[in-house]
């Protein structure tokens, strides 16, 4: 009886500790299947004085762009030319970008100084009551947002996984977002913390 005993609890044991193990290694979560929220609608005006809206884009993905011309982290990301080059790459695609530049202390002919000097093909709108940043959560100059076709806000985070640009071969958060956006799907992951300047709000 004792070894009967001895040998069902030692099965019991072994289950458990089977359980625990495959709950262990079993991957986390990535949030993917998560459902998404709406994006906030807003409406400002561009560095041309043309008004934007997130509304107009119904139907559309679009990307939306944290911005400061004076801060390093954006710098090196136009030179390396990474907003231009994705713009460009899904512009026929359906692929709205949009820049915000929510810097207090600049207006719509800093904003145009810097499209022209990068010969951009999309807006920067002017935030600087930092209203559309606020709405949004951005606190980093670059950080990235991308809304699906439907409006739903399915990602929010940083370019890609190298704040210090020294990597020879990056994971671009971004990019996988604005494919699995126009695949219909949500990207792996949803949302990474943003890297670069503090967003200079007014207050």
């Amino acid at each position: 009886m004792k070894v009967l005993t001895s040998m069902i609890l030692i099965a019991a044991l072994a289950i458990t500790t089977a359980v625990l193990t495959a709950s262990e290694t079993e991957p986390q979560s990535s949030g993917s299947e998560a459902k998404a929220m709406k994006a906030p609608v807003f409406t400002a005006v561009d560095h041309n004085g043309k008004e934007q809206s997130l509304a107009q884009y119904k139907g559309n993905v679009v990307v939306l762009e944290w911005i400061n011309p004076d801060c390093p982290f954006v710098v090196r990301h136009y030179r390396e030319g990474t907003m231009k080059g994705l713009a460009e790459r899904f512009k026929d695609q359906g692929v709205v970008w949009l820049a915000v530049n929510s810097t207090n202390y600049h207006d719509a002919n800093k904003n145009k100084e810097w499209v022209e000097k990068y010969s951009l093909g999309y807006p920067i709108l002017v935030d600087k009551d930092g209203k559309i940043g606020k709405l949004y959560g951005a606190k980093t100059t670059p950080h990235m947002f991308v809304v699906n076709r439907d409006g739903e806000l399915i990602y929010n985070g940083a370019v890609d996984d190298d704040p210090n640009g020294k990597k020879d071969k990056r994971d671009v958060y971004v990019l996988s977002a604005i494919q699995a956006a126009l695949s219909g799907s949500m990207p792996a992951r949803r949302e990474t913390k943003p890297y670069g300047c503090s967003v200079k709000y007014a207050n």
